[in-house]
């Protein structure tokens, strides 16, 4: 089957929530579980329960990827139409992984970019994520820098984490 990609509406929630849960409980270490749940606490009430205002105040938008009736993936993007947008809350259903709707989302991110004028596409990982960061270096996306992420907020868990910040010259794109 092949996906479909479009904008989120509320109806969309439900499903978004969980798979934001799913994905962020499968990251988290023993060691790390207690830190996870508190950033799911956290990324659920400041953003993930509120995406349309959010990521409308963050001029950006998110988008939700479907195979039939069932959310296969997701992704927000901050800051379309200024000079360097943020690609953030790109996940994947387990299900899904391995089909290339990773890459698919990546690419129809890189051109809503480019069509709002935006040339460069930033993004964060974490160490965690070893398959993103794979991914991510093999999309062209080039490390800029690194750091230890102590404080938690809607964006990172803290705890120490390593994050790795990529970017990507979306000119030279197709």
């Amino acid at each position: 089957m092949s996906f479909t990609i479009r904008r989120y509406v509320e109806s969309d929630q439900a499903a978004v929530c969980a798979l934001f849960i799913a994905v962020n409980r499968e990251l988290a270490t023993p060691a790390l579980r207690e830190a996870f749940e508190s950033y799911l606490a956290v990324s659920l009430r400041n953003e993930i329960e509120r995406l349309t205002e959010y990521y409308a105040e963050k001029q950006g938008a998110f988008f939700v990827a479907y195979e039939g009736a069932r959310l296969a993936g997701m992704f927000g993007l901050e800051g379309l139409g200024s000079a360097a947008a943020e690609l953030r809350r790109m996940y994947v259903d387990a299900a899904f992984r391995n089909r290339g709707l990773a890459r698919t989302m990546l690419r129809r991110a890189e051109r809503i970019c480019r069509e709002a004028g935006t040339d460069v596409l930033t993004l964060s990982t974490s160490e965690l994520q070893q398959a993103a960061l794979a991914f991510y270096r093999q999309a062209g996306y080039r490390l800029v820098r690194e750091e230890t992420g102590a404080a938690q907020t809607n964006k990172t868990v803290g705890g120490a984490i390593r994050r790795y910040h990529f970017n990507k010259d979306l000119r030279d794109v197709p």
